[in-house]
């Protein structure tokens, strides 16, 4: 086979890019890509390497041999080393024998912008391009609308591995989630899917968060036109797609990035801010122009080439603090002498600028736990820049407080209501998440107190409260039929509980909250501003109920909202209201065809008893565990 051609895809505009840390669609100069040079067809390599004494492409195309493959350097002083070689071809398996100028260090490194990776443990890259034709543009066009902040935001969270198997324990195929889980998800009413990482990943246990394949899409369930596929029929079906990103840490698998070319390349070289402890694994050097430029781009490559509708940035809290799981003289202060990664909030900040500027109509959102002011506000007032945030606070609470025995739920009534005090702080979606159903934490179901009756009553309460309450919406699977175990990454759900007329209330109660939540703009049209809720009263802790308002735009829509958190049932129970006319339930969650007693409300009429501090009220029903929505 002819050795390597002398050839360039970058210009000297590429590389001042490139060295400025501002070169943000390097995937399509840097990586593996099929072109023809002086009418000869073959695949061009280039690899970032600057501390490389030479850098070798080996494969199945040369047995793996080093020395007939060697890369050129640029002159320019890039550390990009780059060539052609003729008659190479789609399907080529690849990696770099990268030779570095230190100490006669030897790696041999996967190419970190692979458009395709072998099926783990194999680790090798694959030459690729796929050819999918998109049938989106409906979606697309109309994105900017759908996907806006006052639209609604019923996010189903996917782990494809165990969302569903085939009968034999075996993967199903991008191909198959496009038929099934596209299906499903439509009746379901969700809006959006957001699948936990789909980048190529070496370890399952991970769960994805792991990657080495920055730029593919794991080879476990197909080809990377496999997911387009899948993203196209979820886009043509009317539902965003939300990829977990994440830009915190990475691996220190031999075939990663780290220690790339015997040099500290990617990863921060001082391991206080280098190495993640807890998850025993590198952090990226956020003040490295180079490795920004490669971050970045790929953000842009998921919303680009994959159409991807917004990413969920993974564990922002330990990129915000350079303390973050770490003991006292395990960190050193900034320049200001406080605990604040100034290089990573730069870079998240430039990050979210610049894909908000590039792609209308996406969505940032951050995965973050602790009280960093203003994470989803605008960089020009001061901010990170991202449009929504987890409200893990809020999570955490309301799980507390739903696992104590309605007897005791009189005494711990704040933590429901501390949420409102911080609601509108920032731009909250409110998550119900796979690190809630994992490590002993049990199922939301079993988590639930009472007998099998008050646990289903329970998880309908707590659903129906959710979606009722500010913010969006998210449902990790499972959830939605009521789980019964804890979820396990090595097997699908368990559909059969769908037999059960508990379990397939819970789904139908779902399904019912999505359309709810979508139908009626009260919802959602201000669900990130304090002009959208309205306490009725908080204060009967020795009933453990909760009346409130929702408001849109039109004070014509708003809807009232009233919640019983015991198992006993609350019968002419007095609601103030400004109100004249009728109050008509649109929701409860004890109807009988979710699996509740049964107890309803009729068209009510409001009357002009004083109450709440209001001048008027009417006479409710709220059901056993139960949450009645009127209008």
């Amino acid at each position: 086979m002819t050795k390597v051609v002398s050839h360039s895809l970058f210009t000297d505009f590429d590389i001042n890019l490139f060295k400025a840390g501002k070169h943000f669609k390097l995937y399509e100069k840097l990586g593996s890509h099929l072109i023809e040079v002086n009418g000869v067809k073959g695949t061009y390599f280039a690899v970032w390497a600057p501390s490389a004494r030479s850098v070798s492409v080996v494969g199945d195309f040369n047995n793996w041999y080093e020395a007939d493959h060697q890369l050129y350097v640029r002159w320019d002083g890039s550390g990009i080393w780059e060539g052609f070689v003729p008659d190479l071809g789609k399907g080529t398996l690849y990696k770099y024998i990268i030779h570095s100028t230190n100490h006669g260090v030897v790696t041999e490194k996967a190419d970190p912008f692979a458009r395709s990776c072998e099926h783990p443990p194999m680790t090798a890259s694959v030459v690729w391009e796929d050819k999918h034709k998109w049938g989106d543009e409906s979606w697309m066009k109309s994105r900017k609308e759908k996907n806006a902040l006052d639209k609604p935001f019923a996010v189903y969270e996917v782990h494809l591995g165990s969302w569903k198997r085939k009968s034999n324990n075996d993967y199903m195929t991008y191909t198959e989630f496009a038929e099934d889980l596209v299906k499903y998800v439509k009746e379901m009413n969700f809006t959006h899917v957001e699948f936990m990482p789909i980048m190529e990943y070496p370890y399952d246990p991970s769960w994805g968060y792991q990657l080495t394949g920055y730029f593919a899409p794991t080879s476990r369930f197909g080809k990377p036109e496999g997911f387009k596929l899948l993203v196209d029929a979820l886009h043509q079906n009317g539902i965003g797609v939300i990829l977990d990103w994440v830009p915190s840490h990475f691996p220190e698998d031999a075939h990663g990035l780290g220690f790339f070319d015997g040099s500290h390349l990617y990863e921060h070289p001082d391991s206080r801010r280098g190495y993640h402890p807890d998850w025993k694994s590198l952090i990226f050097n956020y003040g490295r122009n180079e490795v920004r430029a490669f971050l970045i781009s790929n953000a842009m490559f998921w919303l680009d080439q994959f159409h991807a509708d917004a990413l969920r940035v993974d564990a922002v809290a330990s990129m915000l603090y350079l303390d973050y799981s770490r003991d006292e003289g395990q960190w050193e202060p900034n320049i200001y002498g406080n605990n604040e990664n100034l290089e990573a909030i730069s870079f998240i900040r430039e990050l979210n600028e610049t894909v908000y500027s590039s792609f209308e109509g996406i969505q940032m959102i951050a995965e973050e736990s602790t009280s960093f002011s203003m994470v989803s506000k605008p960089v020009s007032m001061g901010g990170l820049g991202f449009g929504m945030k987890w409200m893990m606070g809020w999570m955490h609470d309301t799980l507390e407080y739903f696992k104590k025995e309605p007897i005791y739920r009189k005494h711990h009534q704040n933590d429901l209501t501390f949420s409102a005090t911080y609601a509108f702080t920032e731009n909250f979606m409110l998550p119900f998440s796979h690190d809630e159903v994992v490590y002993g934490k049990q199922s939301l179901l079993y988590r639930m107190p009472g007998d099998e009756w008050q646990r289903f009553a329970n998880l309908r309460l707590l659903f129906g409260y959710m979606y009722t309450h500010p913010g969006a919406n998210l449902i990790f699977m499972g959830g939605e039929f009521g789980q019964s175990s804890e979820w396990n990454f090595q097997k699908s759900l368990d559909w059969h509980l769908l037999q059960y007329d508990f379990h397939s209330g819970i789904q139908k109660l779902v399904k019912d909250l999505n359309k709810l939540y979508q139908e009626y703009p009260a919802l959602y049209e201000k669900q990130f501003s304090p002009e959208g809720f309205q306490w009725i009263d908080y204060g009967d802790h020795q009933n453990s109920v909760l009346t409130y308002i929702r408001k849109g735009i039109n004070p014509k829509e708003n809807i009232y909202v009233a919640c019983n958190f015991t198992p006993v049932p609350r019968e002419k129970y007095r609601m103030g209201i400004s109100k004249t006319g009728q109050l008509k339930e649109i929701f409860n969650s004890d109807d009988t065809k979710y699996g509740g007693s049964g107890m309803k409300n009729g068209t009510l009429k409001i009357g002009k008893t004083a109450w709440h501090g209001y001048d008027k009220s009417v006479e409710i029903n709220i059901p056993p565990l139960g949450v009645v929505v009127f209008k």
